[in-house]
């Protein structure tokens, strides 16, 4: 009998395959930030709110800044808790929320590391993200099967120091996947 809690997520990419067509997660990386029995949450590293920036988010929650926060991308994390803001970032750890995902990232989403991005005074590397990826018990296990992912340790450097257009391509190519023969041989028997 196979031990499914053998196998954890957390601390894992999770790289969309061309197949997968579902809007909110084609062509994404999403980086596993907690892994149960009751199921998997991450956040989409990979796509970008057209029209909000972290200067919106401080001006709404009444957060003084003093640096280019307007040049901030806030990111869409996933379709679930569209109203929550998750902060993946490199250490200090100290904050309130603060919650281990590898020894080398962590996710929050605490007021108090909002404040410290604000004033400049925040981790070294940081993504800002409104709402989060779900999968309920058992499901992320059946899209893995289903080929709708590949899978992979998280790259700190894919999060935080690629350009967001090519994560996605750059994760793969980590995998030794061409994301181009991907591309051509999606959708052919």
């Amino acid at each position: 009998m196979e031990n499914s809690s053998a196998v954890s997520f957390k601390g894992q990419f999770l790289m969309a395959m061309p197949l997968l067509l579902d809007q909110n997660f084609y062509q994404t990386v999403t980086c596993i930030c907690e892994y149960t029995p009751a199921g998997a949450v991450g956040l989409v590293i990979n796509r970008v709110h057209p029209s909000l920036s972290a200067k919106d988010i401080f001006n709404e929650l009444e957060i003084e800044s003093n640096f280019g926060a307007e040049s901030i991308p806030i990111h869409i994390g996933g379709p679930v808790h569209m109203g929550e803001i998750f902060v993946l970032h490199s250490p200090p750890f100290g904050w309130e929320g603060c919650f281990m995902i590898t020894p080398a990232l962590a996710m929050s989403n605490t007021r108090d590391v909002l404040e410290a991005i604000a004033m400049g005074r925040g981790p070294k590397s940081f993504l800002v993200a409104l709402g989060c990826a779900g999968w309920g018990p058992g499901q992320l296990e059946s899209e893995i099967k289903e080929n709708a992912w590949l899978t992979s340790p998280v790259f700190e450097e894919i999060i935080f120091d690629l350009p967001i257009e090519t994560r996605w391509e750059e994760a793969m190519r980590k995998v030794g996947v061409d994301p181009a023969m991907l591309l051509a041989t999606s959708g052919h028997a």
